[in-house]
């Protein structure tokens, strides 16, 4: 058991602290569903290389998922505007539904196109190579230290937008930063993972935190705990039961969220008392 299950355990253990971090972000800035659409559209570019029957594992393939997805930074950045007739959310949920009809038309006309439909959505992260863990470690690390590095503006942006806009920063220019930083980590990691399971790691570890926490570095210490504990129970259910390694996860995650946010409810009426 113990060699099936030690990468993967290790890419549940290395891999979710830059994804809860980003997915804070994300809540804060009420874009919730602004990293599955990312990851459907580095999906999608999966999918053409599919069809050109590229090697998925290649710099070509991992180039042309990021182009769709920086396509989709550059469109969110420009219609996250302060007032605007048409809400971001609504922008963002068509850009998730073309993707993913787009994805299914590709797939239609490949020999493997059911398998891969499977693959884009939960993935098989049982699977999961050394080589892939460490080279996702790496990015996440560089991406890590680039966003410490300009913390003050990437936090201002997504806590403060207002307080943003009054101190002179291009804030579209830091959104598309963001986004293209944030597609470079979701492409990264949805061919690992699948486009739900990312969607997991991003929003419901931050959700937790922010369920039981006020302070950014609580928030940020609860949501690691809750990704590791989802991620390694997830995989040890799919492990004992022969389930989708993916869906499993998802499902655990869903229960800690269940669980926290009855915690949460039952501290905020104590405090009432």
């Amino acid at each position: 058991m113990w060699e099936v299950m030690f990468w993967p355990i290790v890419a549940c253990v290395l891999l979710p602290w830059l994804l809860v971090y980003l997915g804070l972000h994300v809540v804060q800035r009420g874009i919730i569903f602004i990293d599955i659409a990312m990851a459907q559209m580095a999906s999608l570019g999966i999918c053409l290389a599919v069809l050109f029957h590229l090697d998925l594992q290649s710099w070509t393939t991992f180039g042309i998922a990021l182009g769709f997805t920086l396509v989709g930074g550059a469109i969110f950045s420009v219609t996250g505007k302060r007032s605007s007739q048409i809400p971001q959310e609504a922008v963002i949920g068509i850009s998730y539904v073309v993707a993913a009809a787009a994805a299914v038309l590709l797939l239609s006309r490949a020999a493997e196109g059911d398998e891969e439909i499977k693959n884009m959505l939960v993935g098989n992260i049982l699977l999961v190579t050394p080589y892939e863990v460490w080279k996702c470690f790496a990015l996440f690390v560089a991406v890590g230290v680039f966003h410490f590095i300009l913390r003050r503006s990437f936090l201002l942006v997504s806590f403060d937008r207002d307080g943003a806009y009054q101190k002179g920063l291009r804030v579209r220019w830091w959104d598309f930063l963001f986004y293209a930083i944030f597609g470079l980590v979701v492409t990264s990691f949805v061919r690992i993972a699948g486009v739900l399971l990312v969607f997991s790691y991003l929003i419901v570890p931050a959700v937790c935190g922010i369920n039981l926490a006020t302070r950014i570095s609580r928030r940020l210490l609860i949501g690691w705990v809750i990704a590791w504990v989802g991620g390694i129970a997830g995989l040890f259910l799919s492990f004992w039961w022969d389930l989708p390694s993916g869906a499993a996860i998802v499902c655990t995650f869903g229960a800690l969220l269940i669980l926290i946010s009855f915690i949460g409810l039952w501290r905020r009426r104590g405090l009432m008392l």
